[in-house]
């Protein structure tokens, strides 16, 4: 088929199929925390409903009709992202979709060059109600005073999920996490988790603290869509989150060297709970290579200072700044008491790290935190520490 316009074609189709496919769709936003709450909240449903998922994280005005048009045609349910970036994307992905559920993870401070404040990420995020039916329902995070404020503008039914200090503490609540800490000797986190009145015990084997949140988001929408809370602390326990994603991936390194990948993407909020959840775990010497965080706007030198401090203060032993910006990071975590240094680029910063494993700076007992912005490319540190533990297995065989 020959169209004058390709772009416009895509939306008349997908608009098309999205009057028969899915039977109903739940759309999740918000500026931290989307892919793992989509992958979460598809494996609850699943365990009662014919559920498809939106793949990767394709959730702009590209993505979205691509994922939607290659779901199966019996989908029941489908759990998708829905993104932006600039003012106005979210409103036209939202049309386009036209949710039964808007799912608002969080507001913090991505994208702000595009934007004059957090509260007008805020205003671009509460875009996702313009395809909400009057009587759809709305999940949102009861801890953040912006999504709250953009769920006080929906007339229909909302639930709200966060955390409370003991079980029925916030009644407010449709569900609640309580008491969250690390598991021992294991990978991820355990908690209290509360659905109504009913609470339970609750393992989740993703890395890191921050990630309870993504649980929260994902049982509070689906206790309300009728999965039970043991179906949902079940579904939590076994999840096996996909590999290869770059989103805080745990890895024991030939050597005894632990790599925590978490290269996909970065922001002030997200470094720093990546930095604080490393620090729960053991290790002889904790080492940090930040990348630059993109798109902050004027205030980026700050955001990229505090990240630093915020290094130090929690002990990391070495701190390396990798692009222009995470100058003022490396800076900032020397001046705090850090040992830091700063690479211009990925390259540079891989070929440190392949050093450091090949004459010891990085040895048996340490840990290793990767992280930066998408744009900063990360991954290629990840793989030279990979590649340079194996070589040394290898010579040392």
């Amino acid at each position: 088929v020959r169209v004058e316009d390709t772009f416009r074609a895509l939306h008349d189709l997908t608009r098309a199929v999205r009057r028969e496919v899915p039977r109903r769709l739940v759309a999740i936003t918000g500026s931290m925390g989307k892919t793992t709450t989509k992958e979460l909240l598809a494996s609850m449903l699943e365990r009662r409903y014919r559920t498809a998922r939106s793949p990767g994280n394709l959730n702009n005005l590209y993505g979205f009709p691509v994922a939607l048009l290659g779901i199966p045609d019996d989908c029941e349910w489908m759990v998708a992202e829905m993104g932006m970036s600039v003012p106005g994307e979210l409103r036209r992905v939202s049309e386009l979709g036209r949710p039964d559920v808007a799912l608002f993870t969080n507001v913090r401070p991505v994208h702000l060059e595009n934007f004059a404040s957090l509260e007008a990420i805020a205003e671009a995020k509460a875009e996702l109600l313009a395809g909400l039916p009057p009587g759809g329902l709305v999940v949102a995070n009861a801890d953040d005073p912006r999504v709250m404020g953009i769920a006080a503008r929906h007339d229909g039914p909302v639930v709200r999920f966060g955390y409370e200090d003991e079980p029925g503490a916030r009644p407010e609540l449709a569900v609640a996490a309580s008491s969250p800490r690390p598991r021992e000797g294991a990978i991820g986190s355990r908690f209290t988790l509360r659905a109504g009145e009913r609470a339970a015990a609750a393992e989740l084997p993703l890395h890191g603290l921050y990630n309870v949140d993504n649980a929260l988001a994902a049982a509070g929408c689906a206790h309300r869509l009728g999965i039970g809370l043991e179906e949902i602390v079940r579904t939590l326990a076994e999840f096996v989150p996909p590999r290869g994603t770059m989103r805080g991936e745990v890895e024991k390194l030939a050597g005894d060297v632990t790599l925590i990948d978490d290269a996909y993407n970065a922001n002030p909020d997200a470094v720093v709970k990546a930095l604080e959840s490393a620090a729960l775990l053991p290790a002889s010497r904790r080492l940090a290579v930040l990348g630059e965080m993109l798109e902050l706007g004027p205030e980026a030198p700050a955001f990229h200072r505090a990240v630093g401090e915020r290094a130090a203060d929690l002990g990391f032993a070495r701190v390396v700044g990798v692009g222009p910006l995470a100058r003022h990071l490396s800076d900032a975590a020397g001046s705090a008491g850090a040992v830091a240094s700063w690479l211009p680029d990925a390259a540079a910063a891989a070929a440190w790290a392949s050093r450091a494993l090949a004459t010891g700076e990085l040895g048996a007992g340490d840990l290793v935190l990767v992280k930066g912005s998408r744009g900063v490319g990360l991954e290629a540190v990840s793989a030279a520490l990979r590649r340079a533990a194996a070589e040394r297995q290898g010579r040392e065989g």
